[in-house]
């Protein structure tokens, strides 16, 4: 075997795990993965030990999925048990963070009534002191400010918690991630190495470059009683596709599921929110890593929900790509961790924020930041922002889950534009309520009719309407509807009251003359014939 040269087959994964967790963006933050972790990932593994059959039993309804439920058999709670005490151990500092973060919340709630903040600096809980900036707004409401670049520094920096869980799929089902650790299992391995580590780069570029299969082996230190199930994923043949460059005179949109789309040129490449199914024999088609160019000039991602900023798609696609750009951050607001500097410490060396308004020139065109409102329970979130992107004349708004309620923002927008020939616009007319999304981070929790009021939606019809007839787009594609079958294990999807919103707006635009559809799966869209 030594200096034979191998494929990594299609269907293996890379799934990127914290503390055994599926690795999202507010995992590898160092504040807010404190606070997932005691407020979310303890609470529901403690759960589960006390009393599995709840948990076995809730899951027998598929509405049940997305909620606070593990999803293995009762012969799991040791494995479980001995997860949840090594957590406990092992990130000890990291529960001191949170309660200090909760503990000063507290403090600055009842004490800082508008007076000089100078002298709360000495009572800050010791776990947090270097870390904050003490302010008010100008209501006079106390908040602290996270010192984000310090916190990456330090011991919560930390990321010897990351590791890889290394597996094949074979079909679209898989775990669902948010109730879920996962176990060291007979059909996977457990790769002990940090998501900005480059041999995750070469792994991945062995889906279509062959490299050297022993060398691989001994780099990620294979013991020797996993070594035949680590060879299983590698094979001597070419994969069925290799990635190619787009090279036609016309601009192409491709719709790889969900809010993935290609916008490409034959001078420039760019992926929006990457999400990629994984090669192998399905009844729906779809494109794949596969169907990817080589090199991604640029990767811009909308907003950091889960299904659109994808660690596990993101960390593949690394070796690939030139610049992400990321919207612009608030600055060390808790519910709002900088993009930027999450994408930097898994790796990535070229982020660039973007503001609303503000322009990226490309070849052949550019990239310009929209304001992107709502889907957020009305949180002072700025990590969000729709994109404009214009190649050759021709101009496709990516606008993901923006609910725009005020028709004068999407005025505004028109106004300050050429034109908007393709609107991507996702529909979702009930969401979850705030806190399934952000519970974990608050400090004192929400009534329920708040809770509920505030859903972390997207645009039911009417809004939908309105962005229509004020951005004025020349077509319409609904999409990040969350249905497409390989998803299942992050969306939980609602098919009812989204489909007849969207039939709705698809109706209400044909009859105006403007073409409208709604995708799922797949789509080439080559821009001369859009209507």
């Amino acid at each position: 075997m030594s200096g034979e040269k191998f494929y990594l087959k299609q269907n293996v994964v890379l799934e990127p795990l914290v503390n055994q967790w599926h690795a999202w963006s507010y995992l590898v933050a160092p504040a807010t993965a404190a606070m997932y972790i005691v407020n979310s990932h303890l609470k529901i593994m403690q759960s589960f030990v006390s009393a599995p059959k709840v948990h076995l039993s809730a899951l027998k309804s598929p509405k049940m999925m997305a909620g606070p439920f593990v999803n293995h058999d009762e012969s799991c709670v040791d494995d479980i048990k001995n997860l949840l005490e090594n957590l406990m151990q092992e990130q000890a500092y990291m529960l001191e963070l949170a309660e200090a973060i909760k503990s000063l919340n507290q403090y600055l709630e009842t004490e800082a009534i508008g007076f000089s903040l100078e002298e709360i600096y000495s009572k800050i809980p010791q776990a947090l002191q270097g870390f904050v900036e003490l302010n008010y707004d100008l209501n006079n409401h106390p908040s602290m400010r996270l010192i984000e670049g310090l916190l990456y520094k330090s011991i919560y920096g930390n990321d010897a918690s990351q590791s890889f869980a290394m597996y094949t799929v074979e079909q679209d089902q898989r775990p669902f991630i948010f109730s879920t650790p996962r176990l060291k299992q007979a059909d996977n391995l457990q790769l002990h190495i940090p998501f900005k580590h480059e041999i995750i780069d070469e792994l991945a570029k062995m889906k279509y470059i062959p490299n050297d299969l022993q060398g691989m082996r001994d780099k990620l230190d294979i013991d020797f009683r996993d070594e035949a199930l680590f060879l299983s994923w590698f094979t001597e043949e070419a994969p069925h596709k290799q990635p190619s460059h787009y090279d036609q005179d016309l601009v192409r949109v491709r719709y790889f599921g969900h809010a993935c789309l290609l916008v490409e040129s034959k001078d420039v490449s760019i992926l929006c929110d990457p999400l990629i199914s994984y090669h192998y024999e399905s009844a729906s088609d779809r494109y794949t890593y596969a169907d990817l160019p080589k090199i991604i000039d640029y990767i811009v991602i909308t907003h950091h929900h889960h299904d659109h900023c994808v660690i596990e798609t993101l960390l593949q696609l690394r070796h690939r790509v030139r610049t992400v750009i990321v919207p612009k951050n608030n600055g060390g607001s808790l519910a709002d961790p900088s993009m930027k500097l999450i994408l930097q410490s898994i790796g990535f060396k070229d982020v660039r924020e973007i503001d609303e308004m503000e322009q990226i020139d490309v070849t052949g065109g550019s990239i310009t930041g929209l304001p992107f409102l709502g889907e957020h329970g009305d949180l002072n979130i700025r990590s969000k922002i729709a994109y404009l992107i214009t190649l050759l004349g021709q101009s496709v708004m990516v606008s993901a889950d923006s609910r725009i309620c005020d028709p004068h923002v999407c005025k505004q927008i028109r106004n300050s534009v050429n034109r908007i020939d393709a609107l991507f616009l996702g529909l979702q007319s009930d969401g979850a309520p705030l806190s399934w999304a952000y519970g974990s981070l608050l400090c004192k929790p929400l009534n329920r009719k708040m809770d509920n009021a505030r859903q972390v939606g997207g645009a039911n019809f009417d809004v939908a309407s309105s962005m229509v007839k004020q951005l004025e787009p020349k077509s319409v594609y609904v999409y990040a509807m969350g249905y497409e079958p390989w998803l299942s294990y992050m969306m939980v999807p609602d098919y009812e009251g989204p489909i007849a919103e969207s039939n709705k707006l698809i109706d209400e635009c044909n009859s105006k003359g403007i073409f409208a559809e709604r995708l799922f799966g797949y789509k080439e869209v080559f821009m001369d014939t859009v209507a």
